[in-house]
C-alpha cells in the first residue's frame, strides 16, 4: 500500500545519511529514495518514495505542498544522484558540422563537450531538448523558445 504525504508521513536521516520514511502507522522504511516521474516536464511534482527492490511506499503530489523539512530532504537526495546539467546559454560551436565542440553556460557552470551527431539531440516534448556528449552525458534545454537569440540560433542549425 502506497501512502500518499496527505496521509501523513515523515522523513528524516538515520546515522548513516540514509533516509528513513515513517508512516502515519508507525511503519519504517530505511533506505527509500526519491524518484520524479516526470524530471523535465515536471520536476517537483510526481515524486515517488521507492524502497530497496523499487516498490513504492509514499507518493508526493508536489514537493512545493510539503513541509520545508521534507522538501529539502528530497531535493538534496535527488540533486545528489541526477546529474542532467541545464543550459542556460550557447556561447559558440567549434562547426556547425558534426562532430563539433559545444561552449556553453550551464546551471551549474562553464563547460564544454563535444556533439558527436545531429541525433544526439532529442527532442522532450513541445520545447525541451536533451543533448548527449561524446561521453553519454545528457545536457537539458529546457525551453528551447525561452533561450536568448543567439544561442536559439545555433539551436536552429541543428534541428
Amino acid at each position: 500500500m502506497t501512502t500518499s504525504f496527505q496521509q501523513g508521513f515523515q522523513l528524516r536521516r538515520d546515522s548513516f545519511g540514509k533516509l528513513v520514511l515513517t508512516t502515519a502507522e508507525g511503519e519504517e522504511h530505511v533506505g527509500v529514495i526519491p524518484v520524479r516521474a516526470f524530471p523535465i516536464q515536471a520536476p517537483t511534482r510526481g515524486i515517488s518514495m521507492v524502497r530497496e527492490g523499487g516498490k513504492e511506499v509514499a507518493w508526493i503530489d508536489d514537493l512545493a505542498e510539503v513541509p520545508e523539512q521534507v522538501r529539502t530532504l528530497v531535493q538534496e537526495e535527488i540533486e545528489g544522484r541526477e546529474f542532467i546539467p541545464e543550459i542556460l546559454h550557447i556561447k559558440s560551436v567549434s562547426s556547425f558540422a558534426t562532430p563539433c565542440t559545444w561552449y556553453v553556460q550551464t546551471d551549474r557552470g562553464d563547460t564544454e563537450f563535444v556533439l558527436k551527431v545531429d541525433e544526439d539531440i532529442r527532442r522532450i516534448g513541445e520545447a525541451s531538448l536533451l543533448i548527449a556528449d561524446n561521453h553519454g552525458i545528457n545536457f537539458l534545454v529546457r525551453d528551447m523558445f525561452d533561450i536568448d537569440k543567439q544561442s536559439r540560433r545555433i539551436l536552429d542549425r541543428f534541428l
